[in-house]
């Protein structure tokens, strides 16, 4: 990886093959590097750039031998499409309070975490983590970072896990109150990411990779105009 800003060496490893969480009958492989030292920023926009995810203080992608159904997304922000659907849930929570918390974990936050785990995502590894293992996924980060919080009277009902890059930000993860008032408030999220990069004449919302196969993961396709990262290359995506 070559980086005008970037002065220190990188090294990258590939992990061992792992059964695919997303794909049934796939195997996983990822390429990984450390995202550590001075450098650590510049290091993990110019990946993000290339399509490469952040996990703690490592940053990641996708290199798995026979498959490439994951595809780094990002939204483009000056053309995003406000369909009438958008604007229907962007008006049903416009309401809510938002706080831009620093990458710090609260018992309020697991709690909110772990019942979403238990009601969405109860067969996954991460409805087995506990508030030491949700604390690291927030904390471990050596970028800036945020954890953005939505309150309705005072009530955390939304958070999201978010990277702060030079073209936009990072939707790491996210996580909602699985109540029936609530149904939409996922996108929700996704929309307010774009509006803030709008705010700020910031170009990309990242989404991680969509996976067309996947009903949890080809959701994110929803946003128009989208980009995936093919090849080391940004185009534009069709829609599904």
């Amino acid at each position: 990886m070559k980086h005008d800003r970037i002065k220190s060496k990188v090294f990258f490893y590939t992990t061992s093959p792992l059964s695919c969480p997303y794909l049934e009958g796939q195997v996983e492989r990822r390429i990984v590097t450390e995202l550590t030292g001075t450098d650590s920023d510049d290091l993990h926009n110019a990946l993000s750039k290339s399509g490469f995810r952040r996990s703690h203080y490592m940053a990641y992608a996708p290199v798995c031998p026979n498959c490439n159904a994951c595809i780094p997304v990002r939204v483009d922000v000056a053309n995003f499409n406000l369909s009438k659907n958008w604007k229907r849930i962007r008006n049903k929570f416009a309401h809510l309070d938002v706080t831009l918390c620093p990458a710090r974990a609260t018992q309020e936050q697991f709690s909110l975490f772990e019942a979403y785990q238990k009601s969405r995502h109860f067969d996954g590894d991460m409805a087995l983590m506990d508030f030491f293992d949700y604390r690291s996924m927030v904390e471990e980060t050596p970028i800036p970072t945020s954890v953005v919080e939505f309150r309705e009277g005072g009530k955390l009902v939304s958070a999201l896990l978010m990277d702060h890059l030079d073209d936009g930000v990072s939707a790491v993860y996210s996580f909602f109150d699985h109540a029936k008032d609530y149904q939409g408030l996922g996108n929700y999220m996704v929309l307010w990411a774009i509006n803030e990069c709008a705010n700020n004449n910031l170009p990309y919302v990242y989404l991680g990779y969509l996976i067309k196969d996947c009903r949890k993961m080809s959701y994110k396709s929803r946003y128009s105009p989208l980009e995936g990262c093919v090849d080391g290359v940004w185009t534009a995506l069709d829609p599904l």
